[in-house]
């Protein structure tokens, strides 16, 4: 292993990270027109300006928080991503993920403007429901990812299966 990978297998953290960190921290750039990454929903617990391009937003164990990334050069879009991802705990495993340390659970992970638009869209969708997309289950993330990979139209989040995922939560409790 080299670089980073070989650094925390060494025990080492990433600059941005205290080894007693319990947090997640997503770094965002906005340079207009070229790149530009935000976070379209997830309740953050800390923000920390790096200048006045970039920040750091950290969020809590189980958050669960949409990155949006998008860059482009003179010929035009480069990249256009969506990731849902739940911030894990410092004794969970996790997928890496560029900007985000340590990394986390990624339930969603898109690639390409025309689907980036479709899960942008599901996510208006459940806003329009009155439901806050952190608070929406972790499953159904993974089937709109699971069905958009595949080809096929995801299903709706209903009220109903968000009623059935709160009590679901509250008997694990």
């Amino acid at each position: 292993m080299i670089g980073i990978a070989a650094f925390h297998m060494r025990g080492g953290s990433s600059p941005a990270v205290l080894p007693h960190d319990a947090l997640t921290h997503v770094e965002l750039t906005w340079v207009e027109k070229k790149i530009e990454n935000w976070i379209r929903f997830g309740t953050h617990t800390h923000e920390r300006i790096l200048d006045r391009r970039r920040r750091v937003l950290s969020f809590r164990p189980g958050a669960v928080f949409a990155f949006v990334r998008w860059a482009s050069n003179d010929f035009g879009t480069i990249i256009s991503r969506i990731d849902i991802v739940r911030a894990v705990s410092p004794d969970e495993s996790y997928q890496t993920l560029p900007f985000v340390r340590p990394g986390g659970d990624i339930l969603l992970k898109v690639e390409g403007w025309p689907k980036v638009e479709q899960v942008l869209q599901a996510i208006d969708a459940i806003e329009r429901l009155g439901v806050d997309p952190e608070t929406v289950s972790p499953d159904h993330w993974r089937h709109v990812h699971n069905r958009m990979s595949a080809g096929h139209e995801p299903r709706a989040y209903t009220i109903e299966r968000h009623q059935a995922w709160l009590k679901r939560l509250e008997c694990e409790r």
